[in-house]
């Protein structure tokens, strides 16, 4: 599978099948995160990764009770290290971990997929409760919940915006 392919096939997924995922697969998952670009090459990130069954229930619930959370046979926790602020200021702090994180998440859903596993990228939670499960020391922020696993569905084809919508284009490019 080439990426661009990977890209358009990727889908949400929020039901998971019961199996676990062998460990060369996870070994490729941090890969990836670890891979991914950072500012700086500061790599201001951490990445905690789940499969204790009575974390991942307390992560479902304070990420708003999403219980799909707690049915993956792992949960990786995406959070930034605000160390940072040594040479990026609050810039750094405010900005660049969380594209630091973002980018390494995106590059392991990625991954997953052409894996065959399932990922879905979980915004909605109460960080202070999930630092508190996780016991983050205070310089971390978790900014993104992806529960993965082996996909029990296959959603639809989202519909996408236009082009014209989504671009503007400027300078000597034809339309």
């Amino acid at each position: 599978m080439n990426v661009f392919e990977a890209i358009k096939d990727r889908r949400s997924i929020r039901r998971f099948a019961k199996s676990g995922i062998p460990e060369e697969m996870t070994e490729r998952l941090i890969d990836a995160l670890i891979w991914a670009p950072s500012a700086g090459n500061l790599q201001a990130r951490k990445f905690y990764f789940i499969s204790d069954p009575e974390v991942q229930s307390a992560l479902a619930s304070a990420a708003l009770d999403q219980s799909f959370i707690a049915k993956a046979p792992l949960v990786v926790v995406g959070c930034t290290d605000d160390r940072i602020v040594d040479r990026y200021g609050r810039r750094g702090v405010e900005l660049y971990t969380i594209q630091d994180v973002s980018c390494s998440i995106m590059c392991m859903m990625l991954a997953a997929h052409e894996m065959g596993l399932g990922t879905v990228w979980t915004g909605a939670f109460h960080e202070d409760i999930v630092a508190e499960i996780l016991c983050l020391p205070g310089s971390f922020r978790p900014v993104a919940i992806v529960p993965v696993g082996w996909p029990g569905e296959k959603p639809s084809v989202p519909g996408r915006i236009s082009r014209d919508i989504a671009v503007v284009r400027m300078g000597g490019q034809k339309k």
